[in-house]
């Protein structure tokens, strides 16, 4: 049997429907390319679902995650710890809003999402209070396990366990013309809440929905003045997908939590972080030991993920890696005005690094429109990695793209369109 077989043999893959899928072995990756088993060459122009930051199989974080590996791979993180789990929160939270002052560690953007959540239903709880409701944005995604399912918008993918997800009060994204009727609906129940959750400018699993910065930042005014704690969700947005290193450096406002994963440590190693401010950490500071954040992970910090995060981080400051995160944005400018003028597209939008698109179809925009599955074959035949959500197309490249290699994809791109 060759790889594929054998992977189907034993393997069950996630977003796939294991009966018609069609698995492509990867032998190795470099830069912005993967290689698969039979030498074809592929430009992986979605990040490998977001996560790729400075291409594959970096060297500089290779060498960093090589050498630690020879000196501490793991150590339980309840009651120890390690220098790079001092330096990568050090390191993290210099970069984030200045009220951001202490970092929990996990390992995934669900996990983070949920202590998160945890966080702000027992800083409630600590203080006596009973605030258990949560305000989240509609068509939000923060994850796969039950409390991110829970606020994340109800969909088919929630749709077998809706009965075991917990109550939340979704509200619509932020805009100049609903900001008002919203205020005065969160005025009419924020006793109850307890938190709100969101993905700041871009929605991405939803379909790459993209809103304002200050629209947000007077909803999160707006909450502060209620009380309402904040969760930045910045797992996707985070580390220059914005176009500016975090999308908190767009707003005005500053959240109380933030979460961050995927391009965390560039790609190369799972973790999740979220970090809060001293309010937040000092409500579970007690000489009453039932007031400790009773959560952990098996692998919480280890050693290995901070020294690639850090690795990362090290790349992603540099001035050539900020040029880059520029030129990509600048270039996605100008690709917008040609597919604006599209017959074949709408709802052309672009938010730093993220470009996405709709194809115009005769079925409804969705996850499910058929349209995603063709599209997503016929990049493949011309060497591209692009997965589009239905008929919602994006590109989220790796930093480390070339302009010739953007302007490669975007020419592939209007080829596709103008013969499908």
């Amino acid at each position: 049997m060759n790889l594929s077989e054998r992977d189907k043999a034993v393997n069950w893959h996630p977003y796939t429907q294991m009966k018609t899928a069609d698995i492509i072995p990867i032998m190795r990756g470099e830069g912005v390319y993967l290689f698969d088993d039979q030498g074809n060459k592929y430009i992986d122009a979605v990040s490998s679902w977001w996560v790729t930051l400075h291409g594959h199989a970096h060297h500089h974080i290779a060498k960093r995650v090589s050498e630690q590996l020879n000196t501490l791979e793991q150590v339980i993180f309840a009651g120890f710890t390690h220098e790079p789990a001092v330096q990568l929160s050090e390191n993290l939270l210099k970069l984030l809003p200045e009220n951001q002052r202490k970092a929990f560690y996990s390992d995934n953007g669900s996990t983070a999402v949920e202590v998160a959540l945890k966080m702000c239903i027992q800083y409630a709880y600590n203080q006596n209070h009973q605030k258990t409701k949560i305000l989240a944005l509609k068509n939000a995604y923060h994850g796969d396990t039950f409390g991110a399912m829970s606020v994340s918008g109800r969909s088919a993918w929630t749709q077998p366990f809706g009965e075991m997800l917990f109550e939340v009060v979704f509200i619509d994204a932020p805009t100049a013309q609903n900001l008002e009727s919203l205020k005065k609906y969160i005025q009419t129940i924020s006793d109850e809440i307890a938190c709100f959750i969101y993905e700041p400018l871009v929605q991405g699993a939803a379909g790459m929905l993209m809103y304002q910065p200050e629209d947000l930042s007077e909803l999160m005014k707006f909450c502060r003045e209620q009380k309402i704690l904040m969760i930045q969700d910045e797992i996707f947005t985070g580390f220059g997908r914005t176009g500016k290193l975090f999308a908190a450096d767009h707003l005005s406002e500053q959240p109380d939590i933030m979460c961050f994963s995927k391009g965390l440590t560039g790609g190369t190693m799972p973790m999740g972080i979220t970090t809060c401010s001293l309010e937040i950490f000092n409500a579970f500071l007690s000489d009453d030991q039932y007031k400790t954040l009773f959560h952990g992970h098996s692998f919480t910090a280890n050693p290995l993920s901070c020294v690639a995060a850090l690795a990362s981080m090290e790349l992603l400051v540099k001035e050539e890696t900020l040029e880059r995160i520029d030129l990509i944005a600048e270039k996605h400018s100008e690709f917008v005005k040609i597919l604006e003028k599209h017959p074949k597209v709408e709802k052309v939008r672009q938010t730093g690094t993220i470009l996405a698109w709709e194809i115009v179809s005769n079925q409804q925009t969705s996850y499910f429109n058929d349209i995603g599955k063709l599209l997503y074959k016929e990049f493949l035949k011309r060497g591209i990695i692009l997965r589009p959500l239905g008929n919602v197309m994006y590109l989220v490249p790796p930093y480390c793209i070339t302009g010739e290699e953007l302007d490669s994809v975007y020419h592939h791109i209007i080829g596709v369109l103008d013969h499908f």
